[in-house]
């Protein structure tokens, strides 16, 4: 499954980076791109564990940027 995610107030291309390869370490996921210019993450993953992926997401993006939250 492939979904793309808004995300607000993203402040720099250098933790956009950040987050995208935490996020990619995560179980599950085949791949991740977050984008600063547009503000948004592509996120695929398995069918099966997609919920549980992007809850982790969420959780590695807010690590990064506490600030910056994803528009579910």
């Amino acid at each position: 499954m492939k979904k793309t995610f808004e995300l607000e107030d993203l402040d720099c291309a250098n933790c956009a980076m950040k987050m995208q390869e935490a996020v990619k370490k995560i179980p599950g996921v085949i791949d991740c791109e977050v984008n600063f210019m547009t503000q948004k993450m592509k996120l695929e993953a398995e069918d099966a564990v997609f919920d549980d992926v992007l809850k982790k997401a969420v959780k590695e993006i807010a690590k990064v940027e506490p600030d910056c939250t994803v528009v579910l």
